[in-house]
């Protein structure tokens, strides 16, 4: 048998995967019954579903009637900017607040990208700051600083 669509058969294996992980990880919590469903229920049997999904699209990889198309080369550096932004935003939020902290994570995503545009950038990090600003600061009352924790004193 051979791969005829490898973006099938690799979204096949990530359900798969996370299937499994979703029943591994929930195995630690009391299952219950169907009647009397345990804490571990529901996640076990999403993991099992998620799992069968994955076998039902891993295998229509194989198929005739399926047409062929190979993965594009992985995109290291962008994928891991993306992450940087979002390692660098969780460390610096605490002692360099929101505003900064959207800043940051902003401009090292965009920087992601092969149409990066400094305007473009700085437009959307002022679009997020007064989102965030008014949805976690101001609706839902999160004790995020603001601002560095040197400019507050």
């Amino acid at each position: 048998m051979q791969v005829r669509n490898h973006h099938d058969l690799w979204s096949g294996i990530m359900f798969m995967a996370f299937g499994l992980l979703f029943m591994v990880f929930s195995r630690q919590y009391q299952m219950g019954t169907a009647a009397k469903m345990g804490p571990g229920y529901f996640p076990t049997v999403l993991g099992g579903l998620l799992f069968v999904l994955g076998l039902a699209i891993g295998a229509t990889a194989y198929s005739k009637g399926n047409r062929e198309a190979k993965l594009a080369p992985f995109g290291w550096r962008e994928n891991g900017l993306v992450l940087l932004s979002v390692l660098i935003f969780a460390g610096a939020l605490g002692p360099l607040g929101i505003v900064i902290s959207i800043v940051l994570l902003v401009f090292v995503a965009a920087a992601a990208s092969h149409e990066f545009s400094v305007r473009d950038t700085t437009l959307a990090a002022i679009f997020l700051l007064i989102l965030s600003y008014l949805v976690f600061v101001k609706g839902l009352e999160l004790q995020f600083p603001v601002w560095p924790k040197f400019l507050t004193k």
